[in-house]
């Protein structure tokens, strides 16, 4: 077993639980609620507070906030929470909220996500795994973010909004209505620019699977349909191709209109 090493410099509550192999850098404030998992690096000048619980292996540098109050004039005081997975890199100046009473109650980072400097995830917003949000991407409350999705530079997204599984935002990016699995938009407001074949193949789509979902694409967003009648051809088209299955239960779930 290895202890958990503490900067001399840093003040950690003693009812916080730091798992075996966690390193807190100098002038670190940890508060009393907060749970950091098994070799965890937490860099200088970073702030752990509310009821938080990080995972294992994450990597977060200086000057980060995670756990503080949500910017909601709402919020009382409530014990609500913020749960961050394992193996996440948390660049500089990261904000992490707590979520709220009249939501879930929690905002929620999964495993494996790339954020870099100055990313805000605001209370409730739930960030699924093994995505990436490049410099200053922001999120508003309530926001979900599917697997894989990439958020370019200074993209905004607006509360409520559901960002779908392997999309990718362009740099600027503003995000007004919910954007559908394997997307690519840019632009303010986004428009679509069409699917994110480059990260499908790297993930190791097949060809025949990427051809569907260009497919599905044409459907929803060239063809002049309406978007009842494209997401009942997407629904017929996934009983032979499954990955379309994601698409269409998507659109059916959206709730702020989609992306058009």
């Amino acid at each position: 077993m290895t202890a958990a090493s503490i900067h001399p410099t840093a003040i950690v509550d003693p009812a916080a639980e730091l798992g075996e192999g966690v390193s807190i850098g100098a002038y670190t404030l940890v508060g009393p609620h907060v749970r950091v998992g098994a070799n965890t690096q937490v860099g200088p000048h970073v702030v752990l507070t509310g009821h938080t619980t990080i995972g294992a292996d994450n990597h977060i540098y200086q000057f980060c906030s995670l756990g503080a109050a949500p910017q909601d004039k709402k919020y009382s005081g409530e014990p609500t929470r913020l749960e961050i997975g394992d193996r996440n890199t948390l660049r500089e100046f990261c904000t992490m909220n707590i979520g709220t009473a009249q939501d879930r109650g929690v905002t929620r980072v999964g495993n494996d996500n790339w954020i870099m400097a100055y990313v805000h995830v605001a209370h409730d917003c739930l960030v699924g795994n093994n995505t990436i949000f490049a410099n200053n991407a922001t999120l508003a409350g309530h926001v979900s973010v599917g697997d894989w999705a990439i958020l370019g530079g200074f993209t905004g997204v607006h509360q409520f909004v559901q960002v779908g599984a392997h999309s990718f935002c362009g740099v600027g990016t503003v995000l007004l209505q919910d954007l559908p699995p394997y997307v690519t938009v840019s632009g303010n407001p986004a428009a679509p620019r069409g699917i994110n074949s480059e990260g499908l193949k790297r993930r190791g789509y097949s060809a025949e699977a990427i051809l569907a979902i260009r497919r599905a694409y044409k459907l929803l967003y060239r063809s002049g349909k309406g978007l009842e009648d494209a997401c009942s051809e997407i629904e017929q088209a996934a009983l032979d191709s499954p990955e379309l299955a994601l698409l269409a239960q998507f659109l059916r779930a959206a709730t702020r209109g989609i992306v058009r």
